[in-house]
């Protein structure tokens, strides 16, 4: 057997010196499936470099990728390394490099190019939307590598979506000239949705209460308008930050969420979460304390500034809101670079936080520029002019986080993050970077409703509140009703002459029928212009002129003789303006705060109606529930409302005068408890008017998904008497009026519904009342 073999191995050897050399390069993997050359011999000199199978591509191009060159000696490691830069180039589908004596052939099979992308079996998300996603695009090399990563950036913006159950599959059709179609076949799969939310470690908040704190809600079929109910890992995220902001604000400053798990069931349809959390002791706050070391300055003039006294329960957000308050006072007294830091003294044997202030000179930073990113449509200025820092002031960041919620404030962007990182020219500057993400800005509202007031309705109307992408805001609304029709064309410019006024216009005609209150219609058509402005934060003043054109027409026979005597057309020519200081923690759905306001009307300037009119409006907003440490959904609002108007030289006509009941003083009919004829009992109004409301927002125990509000109200109001009051024809009493009730709100998915129950407790004999009052609006 031995002999066998060695005859064997000779005969091999001979044959391996008969054959070329090149026979024996033979090509090897580097563990990716990439060919390797690899030549057993070495030595000689490259003479020639050929490269072929080239078309779009030149084949001195080829030869700049390699480390080879011609004249040079042959090297098996310089060779493999050409062959390694040629596929990490991306142009190649195959590359093989062999030796034939002096010359050295490159032979490579191009990538195709892309001709076209589409997108097949996509609904949930639109060509655009995908487009914006993938890398590749037309016109550019094909690789199976880009191909991939693409799919998975489809994957990717489907699991955004909420999405699990989708797959990709690529195809690739090929096309003359060395051209491919790439088409991504998309199965979206079934909607993933939440199937549960849990809490594991709370003992002082329930499943329930924290359900109500989270973004993420549970699948539920009333849902079908929103996306909460899918799974979203950055929402997660954010559910984390909002128990923690939670906790911090109830007092539990030791609170942690240990774990945020998300488990997609088999059939991938569905996602059970459960957050484990720790909550840890309850604190109150200890002594506070104010330091400073900046020169002239009275840290206990500050203490006014803290809204929160020991003994309080601990609240993280008070604290934040102090910083800001002390920061912003101290930079008005003229320290341009303020730093102020609460150093943190916590007792936990007492469970007390004592918090010291400490106010020191912070840093010398001045702003360099401002960089702003992701604006497409909206202008550069529109968003400049919303910062309270300028390029060159001195850097502040209280001042910094106000300007970016003014920008938040605009609606234009759903995403506005705000950033600040050292200058690489000079230390003592700062860069700051605003990158926005731009959302929706018109509105295209068709809508159907009732209301016990103006009966059926139906509404179409279109907004666009970033007109050409410079901040301003159109609006057109048209709008028919059993009992009033109306058109209204508004025009508001935010930034009147580059300069905080805003300016506007208004277009309107409004028709009423107001046969039931007053046995007359009531038509009017005009205009009027806008002029605004702010003091402060808080205060503003704005001005209006109107000009319009009434008439009172189709006067019932029967109606009362003092509207009858009114049956004409006049002229409105009215200045006025309005002044308003606003405390509210929030314009659109306030909480706590208050707000008041004075506004006065004089009509005289030209055409046929003189008066003047004042009207005073307050509100004040108490979040119960925080304070009491029970449901949010407790609240109080008090609300009250004056107004007085009187005729100049001529009495005030009855399109101008106050009317009460309906709106204003529910369980009484529109204009139920105001001056009336006592033969036909027609409305007739007063000349002045006094109102106000006390409600108390209640729980209703259910989860906030479900959109339902309740309250409890008791509303008081009392109306003067007309021009020309005959005691023995007209009925009027200046006492109050007093109902009470309760109402349930549902932020449905067309839209608002409100139903309100009042009952008259205090009233007149000639009164008009009205137990149930429905308001539906929608808007698709």
């Amino acid at each position: 057997m031995g002999k066998t073999v060695r005859k064997l191995t000779a005969i091999l050897g001979a044959l391996a010196l008969s054959l070329p050399l090149a026979t024996f390069t033979p090509f090897l993997s580097d563990g990716g499936g990439v060919p390797v050359a690899h030549a057993q011999a070495t030595g000689g000199t490259i003479e020639r470099i050929v490269v072929e199978g080239t078309q779009r591509i030149e084949p001195s191009t080829v030869r700049t990728y390699m480390v080879v060159r011609e004249g040079e000696a042959y090297d098996p490691s310089r060779v493999d390394k050409s062959l390694k830069n040629l596929f990490e180039t991306g142009l190649f589908a195959d590359v093989s490099i062999r030796r034939e004596g002096t010359v050295l052939f490159v032979s490579v099979v191009e990538n195709p190019i892309i001709n076209r992308i589409a997108f097949e079996g996509n609904k949930r998300i639109k060509d655009e939307q995908l487009q914006s996603e993938v890398q590749l695009r037309p016109r550019v090399v094909f690789t199976r590598a880009k191909v991939q990563e693409d799919v998975q950036r489809i994957l990717e913006a489907y699991r955004r979506s909420g999405r699990y159950a989708v797959s990709v599959d690529p195809k690739v059709i090929q096309l003359e000239q060395n051209r491919v179609d790439l088409a991504f076949e998309i199965n979206e799969g079934p909607s993933t949705s939440v199937r549960r939310v849990s809490f594991v470690g709370n003992k002082i908040y329930s499943d329930s209460d924290l359900r109500e704190v989270i973004e993420t809600s549970e699948e539920a079929w009333y849902l079908f308008l929103s996306a909460t109910d899918t799974y979203d890992p950055d929402r997660l995220t954010y559910d984390r930050e909002l128990l923690r902001r939670y906790y911090l604000k109830k007092g539990y400053a030791d609170f942690q969420v240990k774990s945020a798990v998300a488990e997609l069931s088999p059939d991938r349809e569905n996602f059970f979460i459960t957050f484990t959390v720790d909550e840890g002791e309850r604190y109150k706050f200890g002594e506070i304390g104010l330091e400073t070391t900046l020169e002239d300055l009275d840290p206990e003039a500050l203490r006014q500034f803290i809204d929160f006294q020991p003994g309080e329960w601990y609240n993280a957000n008070k604290v934040e809101d102090a910083v800001q308050a002390l920061t912003e006072e101290v930079g008005n007294l003229g320290y341009a670079f303020v730093d102020v830091k609460p150093r943190v003294d916590r007792d936990a044997e007492n469970r007390t936080i004592g918090l010291t202030f400490q106010i020191e000179e912070g840093p010398r930073v001045f702003v360099e520029r401002i960089d702003i990113k992701g604006n497409i449509r909206t202008l550069d200025q529109v968003i400049r002019r919303e910062f309270l820092l300028a390029e060159g002031d001195a850097f502040n960041a209280a001042r910094l986080r106000r300007s970016r919620q003014r920008i938040q404030d605009l609606g234009f962007f759903e995403k506005v993050n705000v950033t600040n990182e050292p200058s690489p020219t000079a230390p003592d500057r700062t860069i700051v970077n605003v990158e926005v993400e731009e959302q929706s800005t018109g509105e295209v509202n068709f809508g159907v409703g009732w209301s016990s007031s103006v009966g059926a309705i139906v509404e179409v109307g279109m907004r666009e509140r970033n007109l050409l992408g410079r901040g301003q805001d159109l609006n057109v609304k048209v709008s028919w009703a059993q009992r009033r029709s109306q058109i209204d064309i508004s025009f508001t410019e935010p930034y009147f002459l580059d300069r905080r006024l805003r300016a506007g216009f208004d277009i309107y005609a409004i028709e009423r029928d107001l046969q039931d209150e007053s046995s007359y219609d009531y038509r009017t058509y005009g205009g009027a212009l806008r002029l605004g402005y702010n003091y402060n934060e808080d205060l503003s003043h704005s001005f209006k002129y109107t000009l319009e054109h009434n008439d009172i027409t189709n006067v019932d026979s029967g109606a009362s003789q003092f509207i009858r005597n009114q049956e004409r057309k006049t002229w409105l020519s009215q200045i006025g303006h309005t002044l308003t200081y606003d405390k509210r923690d929030s314009r659109l759905a306030p909480t706590e705060g208050y707000v008041i306001s004075l506004g006065n009307d004089f009509a005289g300037l030209g055409g046929t109606e003189y008066f003047l009119r004042s009207d005073l409006k307050g509100a004040y907003y108490l979040p119960v529930g925080d304070m009491l440490d029970w449901d949010p959904a407790w609240s109080l609002s008090v609300k009250g409302a004056a107004g007085y108007v009187v005729g100049l030289g001529k009495d005030v006509n009855i399109n101008q005068r106050y009317n009460l009941g309906g709106g204003n003083l529910r369980g009484f009919a529109s204009a139920g408890a105001s001056p009336r004829d006592n033969s036909t009992d027609d409305a007739l109004g007063g000349n002045w008017i006094a109102t106000g409301t006390f409600e108390l927002g209640v729980p209703l125990g259910l989860p906030d998904e479900y959109g339902l509000s309740g309250r409890l109200f008791s509303d008081v109001g009392a109306i003067g008497q007309p021009d020309s009051f005959d005691e023995s024809l007209m009925d009027a009493s200046s006492a109050p009026r007093l109902s009470v009730g309760a109402g349930v709100t549902w932020v449905s998915p067309v839209g608002p519904i409100s139903v309100d129950l009042g009952y008259p407790i205090v009233k007149q004999e000639f009164d008009e009342s009205e137990l149930f009052r429905l308001s539906f609006g929608s808007r698709f």
